[in-house]
């Protein structure tokens, strides 16, 4: 295979068919009420999405690691403008905040439909998450450059059902294509973006609740803290000289 195959092949399976699964852990943990680990594997999946369209486009970002501002700020440098809602924005502001701490070590909290605000953000990065950017040489001898093809398409895509919004090969799509697929039930349940078909109402429990962190309480065990377990520099200029 030549490289860009390679590298092509690299972004699908290790960065969006992963982010898929992310998702997909995301919603169950919306379900239980597992408000923790619903932030973190939202933050995953958003994370692994940008980073395959980043790589899909051959951007350089070996320094974005879980922050979803860092991974937008190179976006930026896309041959295409990544459009998003502003419902969208919020969200992976919301995570972007709340999601990267998985010890609690900053407190948090939640209100609102943000598994629909998910799902709503997972559909609309995802539609740019495969190879957009690309030519196809004509019998005539004469080369059609994609790109502006492409991006034709995901702008209509904003006038039909989500649903009908389909990814060749994707990992959502083979999950929803399987009945028995044991994770389709997770990946469908009340999710008006993602499934076989038009949803144009969707029912759930919509939580508010939030938590202190440890050091948010207790400020004063941070250096001694320190000595046992690892503490990022943000959050020791978070609480230093708040004991």
């Amino acid at each position: 295979m030549e490289i860009d195959a390679l590298l092509n092949d690299f972004a699908t399976r290790s960065f969006r068919d992963t982010a898929d699964m992310d998702y997909i852990a995301a919603r169950m943990s919306y379900r239980a009420g597992l408000v923790e680990q619903f932030h973190w594997q939202g933050l995953q999946a958003l994370e692994k999405y940008l980073k395959a369209i980043l790589l899909y486009n051959r951007v350089k970002a070996k320094r974005i690691g879980h922050d979803l501002t860092k991974a937008l700020e190179k976006a930026k440098q896309l041959p295409f403008e990544l459009e998003l809602t502003t419902p969208a924005l919020q969200l992976i502001e919301h995570l972007d905040k709340f999601g990267r701490f998985r010890y609690l070590e900053a407190s948090y909290y939640i209100h609102g439909p943000k598994l629909v605000e998910l799902d709503r953000t997972v559909w609309e990065i995802r539609r740019y998450c495969r190879v957009l950017n690309y030519k196809i040489n004509n019998p005539d001898g004469s080369v059609t450059q994609m790109l502006p093809i492409e991006l034709e398409r995901i702008e209509k895509s904003k006038y039909v059902h989500p649903h009908k919004l389909r990814i060749i090969g994707g990992a959502l799509e083979k999950i929803l294509d399987k009945k028995d697929d044991a994770a389709r039930g997770s990946l469908v349940w009340q999710n008006g973006f993602f499934g076989k078909k038009h949803r144009k109402t969707v029912t759930m429990r919509i939580p508010r609740q939030g938590k202190n962190s440890p050091l948010s309480l207790h400020p004063e065990m941070l250096d001694e803290l320190k000595e046992y377990v690892y503490v990022s520099k943000e959050i020791i200029e978070a609480y230093s000289g708040q004991s």
